[in-house]
């Protein structure tokens, strides 16, 4: 870190994005940025979409909305908060993000999924913004993603999920739903007709 930002790690990524925000200009430009790697100052996010510091929540909405904004998922497969001048590694227990909100319009093909996530930030399900569905082979349980931007995600929160499956259809041998067009499987047909 620069000898300008000050000695608290957290307090020093703050004064960063601080000077990285766009306004109303939209994300700061963090596929653009390649600063040097600071480490690992204890930043998590938990499944359910809390940030932690140090072991300790961050309850500030305006604070994780900011570092929300300068989060990458680089090609090496882990999560970095980036500013021009640092890039500091955060450790993801699932997704960064959780959609806890859906927003539906249209019907059938000209159906659109709004997806809201925990941080504030919209997305609607299509061909640039998929939806995939994961199964635990232990439990059985769904795990339902939407992509957010670049390679960030949000875990989609039960209630959410529990909306897509009462828009869900079939078609063809899957059962889904569909959003701008395209039909998003969330199980094989007969998984469907075998529990009615």
């Amino acid at each position: 870190m620069s000898d300008n930002t000050p000695s608290n790690p957290l307090q020093s990524v703050i004064a960063q994005a601080k000077k990285a925000e766009n306004g109303d200009k939209g994300l700061p430009p963090v596929h653009l940025w390649e600063p040097d790697y600071c480490g690992d100052i204890g930043m998590r996010i938990a499944r359910d979409g809390q940030w932690y510091y140090d072991n300790s929540p961050i309850g500030r909405k305006k604070l994780v909305r900011l570092f929300s904004t300068i989060l990458r998922h680089d090609e090496d497969g882990e999560h970095y908060l980036v500013t021009p001048v640092e890039k500091i590694r955060v450790e993801i227990e699932d997704a960064p993000f959780v959609a806890t909100l859906l927003h539906v319009s249209g019907a059938g093909q000209q159906q659109v999924l709004r997806f809201e996530t925990n941080v504030g930030d919209f997305t609607e399900a299509g061909p640039e913004h998929g939806l995939r569905f994961e199964i635990d082979p232990k439990t059985q349980e769904p795990s339902p993603y939407v992509h957010v931007r670049a390679r960030l995600e949000a875990l989609i929160s039960r209630s959410v999920f529990y909306q897509l499956v009462e828009l869900a259809e079939i078609e063809g041998d899957a059962f889904g739903v569909w959003s701008h067009g395209v039909f998003f499987p969330i199980s094989a047909a007969d998984v469907v007709r075998d529990a009615e």
